[in-house]
């Protein structure tokens, strides 16, 4: 008969010391304190006098630290620092204990408490929850943890929930909540949002750069990194394009504010998202003063989507880049140095695919900077002797523009035609599943169901594209007019501000002649010299 021989343990299997020794815990506490300056300071000398004094009366704890994360949310711990820093320590054998008090106050996520905990339990660290009573080195507590955890994550999730609910009914009702602070531009003052008028100069500065001078968004970014002007969190003075994008784009600054532009898909990580149509947004006009009017704004989105229609073509180089246009092959004219290392040098403006492949694919001329403008002075002079009745044909033809009467009733239609085919195709799917139909009726039907809802779809969005063409066409001429009518009605010299809020392109014809394109749809050719 074999003989059994116990051999005892010698170490805790947790913390990996002799069994029996005396040794002392390096005990940490963790604690997420409120965001309010005053309260914050309280509350976080309350913690740590508690803590220090809960641990400091164990004879076998050593007080190490406590460490405090400013009321942020408990759903993830990617914005914790100073929690990090306690994992960190605690890993690199700094603390033995951490002492936290309750599963929430932990983490709300279950996945980051339970990796965590786990994660502390291979290096023999040990967690407690004050409120649940719960030691993490003991056998029992993986069980308890894990349903613990559940439910704080349930919780977070009601609470997101709610305050998401808040929010959309704040949206409905119009509330327009401002992170002012790092919105360039506004202030609050006895709880309203006012202009910072020293702020509004900058933003009025980049709009005229990118409208009047014609200035990219990298440009103006650069620009202003340049005038060291401090950035809108004010803690930089290092522009980017995307910040320029994001100011020229902005609603807010013509005093309106969509709503509801970005929402949360996931409460644990709080990802936001744009939001392309998953829930409603709200368009609130007049909600506070504006910084841009309104027409000088709608004239700098017209310009955007121009612009973003040319793509890599569009050059903000000079005044006259993606403006002027070569009558052979549709291309842009570029400026080119001629005789760059002699005393003839000189710049010319020449089609950029002229010599394309090495041959002369074109056969535009080539132009100078002064001929460009003589002949724009010229056409101006002339278009601006009949300046009244351009407002008037202009005008009657905004009215017709915006008249979308029947476009609406159109579009109403289709809508409606579109719901009794979605009707009809999930009749026909119930009646399938429900009864023994001859596979190829049901198949027959349902084509002609499908191909006919596709044709309907397709008529719906064509409409809605026409009626969207309609309002760009009536934007440009509004602000056409509205530039038209703060204009001389007769230049003697170059006016560059006219050139570029006037012109939407110039061809450049064999003989010379420039046919001049103006944002209000009206062609005028050039007279040969």
């Amino acid at each position: 008969m074999a003989k059994i021989t116990v051999i005892p343990s010698t170490k805790n299997q947790h913390t990996q010391l002799p069994i029996g020794s005396i040794s002392l815990r390096k005990v940490a506490a963790y604690a997420r304190v409120s965001t309010n300056t005053d309260e914050q300071y309280t509350s976080y000398e309350a913690q740590v006098n508690y803590y220090r004094k809960f641990i400091q009366e164990r004879s076998d704890w050593e007080y190490t630290n406590v460490y405090a994360d400013e009321g942020i949310s408990g759903t993830n711990t990617k914005r914790r620092t100073e929690f990090n820093r306690m994992i960190t320590d605690a890993l690199e054998g700094k603390i033995d204990l951490i002492i936290t008090k309750s599963i929430s106050r932990f983490a709300r996520n279950t996945l980051d408490t339970i990796s965590f905990v786990r994660k502390l339990k291979d290096k023999g660290i040990e967690v407690y929850f004050e409120k649940e009573n719960l030691w993490t080195l003991d056998p029992k507590s993986e069980l308890i943890l894990t349903i613990m955890a559940s439910i704080a994550q349930e919780e977070s999730r009601s609470i997101s929930q709610n305050v998401t609910w808040g929010k959309r009914v704040s949206f409905q009702s119009g509330k327009v909540s401002f992170a002012y602070k790092s919105f360039l531009g506004y202030k609050k003052e006895n709880d309203k949002l006012v202009i910072d008028e020293d702020e509004a100069v900058i933003v009025k500065m980049i709009y005229r750069m990118f409208l009047v001078e014609g200035k990219s968004a990298s440009g103006i970014a650069s620009r202003l990194t340049s005038l060291h002007i401090k950035t809108p969190t004010g803690k930089s003075t290092k522009w980017t394009q995307n910040t320029i994008d994001s100011i020229l784009r902005n609603e807010k600054y013509k005093g309106d504010a969509l709503l509801q532009k970005k929402y949360t898909i996931n409460y644990l990580n709080h990802t936001l998202v744009k939001n392309t149509g998953q829930i409603p947004q709200y368009y609130v006009e007049n909600n506070h003063p504006a910084i841009i009017d309104c027409d000088m704004w709608e004239q700098v989105q017209i310009e955007l989507t121009r612009r973003d229609e040319l793509g890599a073509k569009y050059s903000s180089s000079d005044i006259f880049a993606s403006k002027l246009i070569c009558e052979d092959c549709g291309g842009f004219y570029g400026k080119k140095k001629w005789h760059s290392n002699s005393k003839y040098s000189r710049f010319v403006y020449q089609c950029n695919r002229k010599f394309d492949k090495g041959k002369e694919t074109c056969h535009t001329p080539n132009l100078m900077e002064n001929d460009i403008k003589l002949k724009f002075i010229e056409v101006y002079n002339l278009t601006m002797k009949d300046k009244k009745r351009i407002i008037q044909d202009s005008n009657e033809m905004i009215e017709l523009l915006t008249g979308t009467n029947q476009l609406d009733k159109d579009i109403d239609n289709l809508n409606d035609e579109l719901l009794v085919i979605s009707e009809l195709l999930n009749k026909l799917i119930k009646e399938n599943s429900k009864s023994n139909m001859i596979h190829e009726d049901y198949k027959k039907k349902y084509l002609e169901l499908t191909n006919r809802y596709e044709r309907t779809k397709e008529r719906h969005e064509d409409l809605i594209k026409a009626k969207d063409n309609k309002k760009v066409q009536a934007l440009n001429l509004k602000s056409f007019l509205s530039n038209l009518k703060r204009v001389d009605d007769k230049v003697s010299e170059w006016n560059e501000p006219i050139w570029m809020l006037l012109v939407k392109s110039a061809v450049m014809h064999r003989d010379k002649s420039i046919t001049f394109k103006l944002n209000n749809g009206k062609e005028i050719k050039s007279s040969i010299r």
